[in-house]
């Protein structure tokens, strides 16, 4: 990319990470908190392209949006924001804002739209446009819940980072899109990304020609706990004595690493050498109020590629909310694309998704737990590998209450699907005051269904 980019936020993290993924792209960037400097720098004519959040501390990011379209009709204004989705993008589109984007944004999109953005001016060709793009293969890295939030800022710090990187997480959650996100936005961005393969490995020349290959790059053992023994120990080699141009190591897993490490499926060497440093995945069972968002994703990507007009009934987005997804991600777009497909009508109905979901299957604790484990003991282990993933640094501030929020929303949502919406018969499942039990509700946006209560 080749240009100078005007990032307005209050958030000086969203700053930095846009700050040092442009300059790595070959941008320049100015970055601010204020609206106020933000339209000083356009009235001098500074800037071939804008980012800005809309609610800012000395104003509303929207609302500058006419004065830019007189001022510099041909200065395209990307808007992102943490506010209601699609009131916001209606909003956007009518102020004729060049893209839109909700936070937490796909950082990996975010930079290509803006390199659209660039070369279209560069081109005189400056139409506004409020339009979803993306690679078609990729699972979307979307989400607004605190975990998520948490995950983007993990991977800020880490991007680039020498150590070897350990993604880990079920089946479906996207763990080798985000390895090639880190790899195309990091320092080794301009060299090889090589996925290694266990026949890579266990061939006699096969470390040596995965090495020339990677030319100093990324290096992805894709599901680590899966290559033989004799794989293992050849990566192991690899990574003590890597040679002239050393790749950086990354691999993913979805097994309890620990768990394998005890059942000798996996060498105690190897996961020392490549847990330099951790990333967890979460599943869509921890991220339980993106499911609409990523629905509505899915569905306006089957349109765009020739599928009818589809929505979701409220219903619906219930059913989709109180499945346990096994394949996670993955699993949610294969339901949405049959749904779009199958449906009669424009509106999704409960019966149709009740087909396509089918029985609730079973689902394993996340990376395996296992047994008769007591409900603490599932907590602790999960709070412990919480800290671990973030190494030496200490969790964002904040831990108590985001934690409770974590136990407590899930909680009252299953309670209430087992009253069946019934609000003074859950109270008192629960134990608590009635009015106590609507004040949570509201507090916690939990939407609240009447239904046949399950016992």
């Amino acid at each position: 990319m080749d240009g100078t980019v005007l990032v307005a936020d209050d958030d000086r993290t969203i700053r930095t990470v846009l700050t040092q993924a442009l300059t790595r792209a070959g941008c320049k960037v100015h970055a601010t908190s204020s609206l106020t400097t933000l339209m000083r720098w356009v009235a001098e004519g500074k800037g071939d392209v804008v980012i800005s959040d809309v609610v800012m501390p000395d104003g509303n990011g929207l609302e500058m949006l006419p004065k830019i379209a007189k001022d510099r009709p041909d200065l395209p204004v990307i808007i992102i924001s943490a506010q209601n989705t699609i009131m916001t993008a209606i909003k956007a589109a009518e102020a004729e804002a060049y893209d839109y984007l909700p936070k937490p944004f796909d950082l990996p999109d975010l930079m290509k739209r803006t390199a659209k953005a660039l070369a279209k001016r560069r081109n005189g060709s400056m139409s506004p446009r409020i339009e979803s793009s993306e690679r078609p293969d990729d699972l979307p890295l979307v989400g607004r819940t605190e975990v998520m939030q948490s995950l983007y800022q993990l991977i800020a710090r880490v991007m680039n980072a020498d150590l070897p990187l350990l993604i880990t997480g079920e089946s479906g959650t996207g763990k080798s899109l985000i390895a090639r996100a880190i790899h195309d936005f990091s320092d080794r961005r301009t060299l090889p990304f090589i996925c290694a393969s266990s026949a890579d490995l266990v061939a006699l020349e096969g470390p040596a020609r995965l090495l020339a290959r990677a030319k100093g790059g990324t290096l992805l053992i894709d599901e680590l706990v899966d290559l033989p023994d004799e794989a293992q120990a050849r990566l192991v080699r690899m990574m003590d004595v890597p040679g002239e141009y050393s790749p950086r190591f990354m691999a993913t897993s979805q097994q309890d690493l620990i768990a394998a490490i005890a059942a000798g499926t996996l060498r105690q060497d190897l996961y020392y050498r490549i847990c330099g440093t951790g990333l967890h995945v979460p599943s869509l069972r921890e991220r339980v109020e993106d499911i609409g968002l990523l629905a509505e994703h899915f569905l306006i990507r089957a349109e765009n590629e020739g599928a009818p007009h589809r929505y979701l009934s409220d219903e619906c987005r219930e059913m989709l909310r109180h499945y346990s997804w096994p394949g996670n991600v993955r699993h949610l777009e294969n339901v949405i694309r049959r749904l779009s497909l199958t449906a009669r009508g424009e509106e999704i109905t409960k019966s149709e998704v009740a087909i396509v979901l089918g029985p609730q299957p079973e689902v394993e604790p996340a990376l395996g737990g296992g047994g008769e484990e007591k409900l603490s003991e599932t907590v602790a282990r999960h709070l412990q590998r919480y800290f671990d993933l973030h190494g030496d640094i200490l969790p964002p501030p904040g831990l108590y209450t985001r934690l409770l929020r974590e136990v407590e929303t899930p909680l009252i949502e299953i309670s209430l699907l087992a009253t069946g919406g019934n609000q003074a018969k859950c109270a008192d499942l629960l134990g608590i005051n009635r009015n106590t039990l609507r004040k949570k509700i509201t507090d916690l946006d939990i939407q609240v269904t009447r239904r046949r209560k399950l016992m």
